[in-house]
């Protein structure tokens, strides 16, 4: 969609809250925004164009808006989350839980509940706890609930009226409710009852239950009842002693939400603090390469995170997320209470925040992997010091090769968010004057090379096939070599019109960095990461443009005679090669031999040219 069309779009639209839609030619959704005000709001977007690389991108992609008026924000910021839940668009940040670590769900929208392994959290009206870290303790919980409470663990649609329970009932596994007899509708209930206390980890007001139960058995004389109960305190009071739970007295119940946002993804951290113990975290993660602000990450992370789950009175962030008021709202509607949030500035409550940050951290560096992370803060060093519009995430590295202007190449490499990128490398064979088939010198009749031509034609052949492909473009192109390649590969850009483009030289041995504008060349420090990541490409595509240049070497050696022979192609030489195993094997070989390979013609054509050599 043309800037003209998107403004004139704008200015019909309503100035009452909602959400407005982003498409793009294919009719996918690509963004999905919420607003106090529409209008606006879809304004900004344009006033921010070239100031942020996500918004252009976002910008130049949109083929249509849709918009969609609600009659408050909050009802804008529920349809906002569902509407990003079911299409995904590729600009919006996505946080969700890691699913490799399950959940139990209690299964309490069912008469006799029972306690599943579950892989998400689910609005089914069950009772969930978790994640579970490692996957395993989630089914030692689960096991620990039948032989503690006598949950059943069947599929069977319990009526009360079974003749007599199953093996399960015998071993002490479940409480029978099967039986009515045995185990009446109440007291299930109660069992499940005290099972969600135990699996929402209120141990004390569990301990207490059971000690009052078991005073009422042993008084009742049910001693079998009261031993059973018995037990199961001494099982939960070990499990209470050995949980490594961090407490503070003043914290009460509240969430905690750290994060970490870097150029490889988003992480938050989330400690769920119940009682002045901290008593889950759950962990919240990006795919990798997704970017925002981190008031835009923050309002993302409180809306993905609740909308399974109701908010405590308090929810601690690092800063302030987008439209608070609007969250507040939204959070405080849900729980049937006031929610607020919060940016502690000191004392215990900051500290924990801080806490979650650095977990978020360890997280980020363990989930987008510890050699990728510092390769973006490589990157992100490089964009500092080249002051690049953008991450440079993907760099293009240009190399000659040639030895006294014989069979002169070029390759290119190409690094993605600081991994090389094989696929994506190009080789090329340098023609006409720069390849050193042009005039020779007159002394010493060797051909004529320039090593400046040269890189002025390649990154001419390169973007100009670039164009013709509609791109990837790259975000920063290298060239080995100082002022002058530097000059020649701008050169060529100017012929394009990719001026716009940044390209930056690399010096060989005292690998200085040398920038368009006549200053002096960047010098990093010998162990910059920045600088190692910038040689690891440099090298690449010197070692790719050596083997590229040998192997040309090579075949021009194997063609250098047998392809001067009348009536000696490709094939015949690879039959010639392939039948007397060398050239010095094709020298020796009779006519007779070689009338049987290749026919008496072409045999004493060979024949003939060899002698002329001799």
């Amino acid at each position: 969609m043309a800037i003209r069309e998107l403004k004139e779009q704008i200015a019909r639209l309503p100035e009452q809250p909602g959400v407005y839609l982003y498409l793009n030619a294919l009719g996918d959704t690509i963004y999905v925004g919420k607003a106090r005000a529409l209008r606006d709001r879809v304004r900004n977007y344009l006033g921010a164009y070239g100031s942020d690389p996500k918004t252009d991108a976002l910008l130049d992609e949109i083929a249509r808006l849709e918009v969609i008026v609600t009659d408050s924000v909050m009802e804008a910021l529920a349809l906002e989350n569902n509407l990003i839940k079911q299409r995904r668009p590729k600009y919006n940040i996505l946080l969700r839980d890691d699913k490799n670590y399950p959940y139990l769900q209690l299964t309490t929208n069912e008469t006799f509940p029972r306690v599943l392994v579950a892989r998400r959290v689910e609005r089914d009206g069950s009772f969930y706890a978790g994640p579970f870290l490692p996957a395993s303790f989630a089914r030692k919980t689960m096991g620990l609930t039948h032989r503690l409470f006598g949950i059943r663990s069947c599929n069977e649609v319990i009526t009360g009226q079974r003749g007599r329970p199953c093996l399960e009932y015998d071993i002490k596994r479940c409480i029978a409710p099967c039986v009515e007899s045995i185990c009446s509708a109440e007291e299930y209930g109660r069992a499940v009852g005290l099972t969600q206390l135990f699996l929402d980890g209120r141990n004390e007001e569990l301990l207490k239950t059971l000690k009052s139960r078991m005073g009422e058995a042993a008084a009742g004389e049910r001693f079998e009842e009261a031993a059973q109960l018995r037990d199961a305190m001494r099982t939960v009071q070990t499990l209470h002693d050995r949980q490594q739970k961090m407490a503070t007295v003043e914290l009460g119940h509240r969430d905690v939400f750290g994060m970490k946002l870097g150029p490889a993804g988003v992480v938050v951290q989330v400690f769920q603090v119940r009682k002045g113990r901290v008593v889950e975290r759950v962990e919240l993660g990006s795919e990798p390469g997704a970017a925002g602000s981190e008031r835009e990450v923050l309002g993302a992370a409180v809306q993905q995170f609740y909308e399974l789950r109701e908010a405590p009175a308090e929810v601690h962030l690092t800063s302030e997320p987008d439209e608070r008021e609007s969250l507040e709202a939204w959070l405080s509607d849900r729980a049937g209470r006031r929610v607020r949030l919060v940016v502690p500035q000191r004392g215990e409550k900051r500290g924990l925040v801080e806490l979650a940050n650095r977990n978020a951290a360890l997280a980020y560096q363990q989930r987008f992997n510890q050699a990728t992370a510092a390769q973006y803060e490589a990157l992100e060093t490089l964009q500092a010091v080249l002051t690049l519009a953008a991450l440079p995430r993907r760099i293009e590295c240009f190399d000659i090769s040639t030895i006294q202007g014989s069979e002169t190449v070029a390759s290119m490499v190409v690094c993605e968010d600081g991994r090389m990128r094989k696929s994506d490398y190009r080789k090329f064979r340098v023609r006409g004057h720069a390849a050193g088939h042009g005039p020779q010198d007159a002394g010493a009749g060797e051909p004529v090379h320039d090593d400046f031509a040269a890189m002025h034609e390649v990154v001419l052949r390169r973007y100009r096939k670039v164009l013709e492909e509609g791109g990837p473009f790259p975000d920063l192109i290298l060239i080995d070599g100082g002022k002058g390649q530097l000059s020649a590969a701008y050169g060529a850009l100017e012929e394009l019109g990719l001026a716009n483009l940044v390209a930056v030289g690399i010096a060989k041995k005292e690998e200085l960095l040398y920038m368009r504008d006549p200053k002096d060349p960047i010098a990093l420090a010998a162990h910059d990461p920045a600088l190692l990541l910038v040689e690891r490409i440099r090298d690449e595509a010197h070692r790719f443009a050596v083997t590229f240049h040998r192997q040309a070497r090579a075949r021009r050696d194997l063609r250098s005679d047998l392809d001067h022979v009348p009536g000696v192609g490709s094939r015949r030489r690879r039959t010639l090669l392939t039948r007397f195993g060398s050239l010095a094997g094709v020298r020796r070989a009779t006519r007779e031999e070689l009338s049987a390979a290749v026919g008496a013609r072409v045999a004493d054509a060979v024949l003939a040219f060899f002698a002329r050599q001799s």
